[in-house]
């Protein structure tokens, strides 16, 4: 009876403690994964906690392989993992509701259908103020284009750069990458080439600080299609005849502040395992984050097929051979 007892009050006592402990904030959930991470997001010993990278996933887009938003980060996320000093990242599918996590982030990586699906859309003004603040953005493949007008005029001013219809084009071709700059996203980049649908005649910001990343010349068979609005025009018609060099990633300094950094390859999920494609995105994001860069990049995860496969957002068809994917796409054997 006495025991019976103590098990009555004891429930009672975790009932009305549940009833009364108030929801838990990001910031509290950051502490409770983090012990050395304050609520208040610091540290044991008071200083700043490491920065947190917000990553943004789309909806399902295109089918298995392609524009995997949601796949395609969470492989980032363990590359970025892998560096030091460390950075803590949260991947969510959606633009998210939770206002804290927002305010919190240092940079914000979006991955995401573009255009009228853009999950970023309404949201520019928050990014605006990031950027003042000294935060980050980085848009990744079709996240790089907006709406014509406003919304497009908004991401040249904050991204740097705006795959613009009737103007901009996005064919599939081998790009071959036979140069980098000297800038931190650059670090430990090797010249390489590789299959995507890289996005190019891009409209981009004449204020603020750019500078191409990865830039190549298109070759003829780019223009193979119609003109319309995203393959081709008479203005990049004549850039791919002359042979001019075009610039498909940048690392971005807006003149009131904060970085950002663009690229328009992405489409084919296999990709994430070429380790100079990844150390690009990778150190793009980790620079935008306010993250020193080693001279010789960032460390890399060895990406294979099983990691590839998963968090796709759709299974695979019966009919795709991954061994003919593995072999065009030089991906690694698993580790």
């Amino acid at each position: 009876m006495v025991t019976s007892r103590r098990w009555l009050v004891l429930g009672l006592v975790c009932f009305l403690v549940a009833k009364c402990t108030p929801p838990t904030t990001f910031a509290q959930a950051v502490s409770k994964d983090d012990p050395s991470v304050s609520k208040d997001g610091r540290n044991a010993s008071g200083a700043e906690s490491p920065p947190l990278i917000l990553m943004i996933a789309g909806r399902p887009s295109h089918g298995f392989g392609a524009h995997e938003h949601y796949a395609g980060l969470k492989l980032l996320e363990e590359s970025i993992a892998r560096n030091k000093p460390p950075v803590r990242v949260k991947v969510v599918k959606g633009w998210p509701e939770d206002a804290d996590l927002v305010d919190r982030a240092k940079s914000i990586v979006i991955f995401c259908d573009g255009g009228k699906r853009h999950v970023a859309m309404p949201h520019r003004d928050r990014i605006r103020q990031k950027l003042k603040t000294g935060g980050g953005l980085v848009a990744i493949h079709y996240a790089t284009e907006m709406l014509p007008g406003e919304s497009g005029d908004d991401w040249v001013e904050l991204l740097g750069g705006h795959f613009e219809v009737h103007r901009s084009v996005n064919p599939h071709w081998i790009a071959d990458f036979t140069q980098l700059p000297k800038h931190p996203v650059a670090n430990g980049v090797k010249p390489f080439k590789t299959d995507d649908e890289w996005y190019f005649n891009l409209r981009f910001s004449d204020s603020g600080k750019l500078t191409p990343i990865l830039q190549a010349v298109a070759p003829e068979q780019t223009m193979r299609r119609k003109d319309g609005p995203h393959s081709g025009n008479p203005d990049v018609r004549k850039k791919v005849q002359r042979g001019d060099l075009h610039t498909v990633a940048w690392a971005y300094e807006p003149e009131f502040g904060g970085r950002a950094f663009g690229i328009t390859g992405g489409h084919h999920h296999w990709n994430w395992s070429n380790p100079n494609m990844n150390r690009v995105v990778t150190n793009g994001v980790l620079w935008t984050a306010g993250v020193e860069i080693a001279p010789s990049g960032s460390t890399l995860p060895t990406i294979g097929m099983d990691d590839l496969l998963e968090n796709q957002d759709y299974p695979k068809p019966e009919k795709v051979n991954l061994d003919a994917i593995r072999a065009k796409f030089e991906i690694a054997a698993e580790d």
